[in-house]
């Protein structure tokens, strides 16, 4: 059984930054692809960054501010946000991709998905 557990959210100011941690288990980590995704009171669920073994991918909101990286040794991927803006606020999630085939910035291509962590971005 595949777990992913985020953790690092919280409350911040405008500007000032943090880093999620999302540990996975279950399944040979590094054959993966591993996304962020976030969902804000009454929008969906939106792509915000990926890393797989070809390179690094973020939403253009995000592009600049959010660091994606994964350390396969530790079965963990991290999301380090800087710069943060209220309208990062929202539930954060770590996914796991089903595998290779398919979009790495569509939802529907992970099929492993941990509890999610808020974040809160105060102006």
């Amino acid at each position: 059984q595949v777990q992913l557990v985020e953790s690092g959210g919280g409350l911040v100011q405008a500007g000032g930054s943090l880093r999620l941690s999302c540990a996975a288990s279950g399944r040979t980590f590094s054959n993966y692809a591993m996304g962020w995704f976030r969902q804000a009171p009454g929008k969906e669920r939106e792509f915000v960054a990926a890393i797989n073994w070809h390179g690094s991918y973020y939403a253009d909101s995000v592009k600049g501010r959010f660091t994606i990286s994964r350390d396969n040794a530790k079965n963990a991927v991290y999301l380090q946000m800087n710069s943060l803006k209220p309208e990062d606020t929202a539930v954060y999630y770590c996914a796991q991709k089903r595998s290779y085939s398919g979009s790495i910035y569509s939802s529907g291509e992970y099929d492993r998905w941990g509890q999610g962590t808020q974040v809160t971005v105060s102006s």
